[in-house]
């Protein structure tokens, strides 16, 4: 597959038409890869909660756009770092360890990220959520 401005419009448009204002195509080759790959389109006010994923990182690449990713700690319940992403930005990508409390917020219309991770995916379980 190639990743073109046409793949990623369409995404958008589908991020806009959302009521979570996102949308995700996978780019696994079959379900039954083991590894997370997608491109995610992000409106800003998409509600993304802190979370963390324990037992793998996490590759963000931002394509087009800016978004910020945030670190929290878990004791202090607080934002302890903002990282802002742009394709031409001093930053584009950003690989989160695991087990690190994070969200992501868009700063323009348009944003669209490729996210990678180890592992299927596994729905986030309430402990793995940050509730401030």
């Amino acid at each position: 597959m190639k990743i073109n401005q046409e793949i990623l419009d369409d995404l958008t448009a589908k991020a806009k038409a959302s009521p979570r204002l996102r949308m995700n195509l996978d780019l696994r080759d079959s379900a039954e890869d083991t590894s997370q790959r997608m491109l995610n389109a992000i409106e800003p006010g998409s509600p993304l909660p802190i979370h963390r994923h324990q037992t793998t990182s996490e590759t963000v690449v931002c394509l087009r756009g800016r978004l910020v990713e945030e670190y929290y700690d878990e004791r202090e319940r607080i934002c302890t770092d903002r990282i802002e992403l742009s394709p031409n930005g001093p930053v584009m990508a950003l690989n989160i360890p695991a087990g690190q409390w994070h969200t992501v917020q868009a700063l323009e219309s348009g944003t669209v990220i490729l996210e990678m991770k180890n592992g299927k995916y596994v729905p986030a379980r309430e402990e793995d959520i940050l509730k401030l």
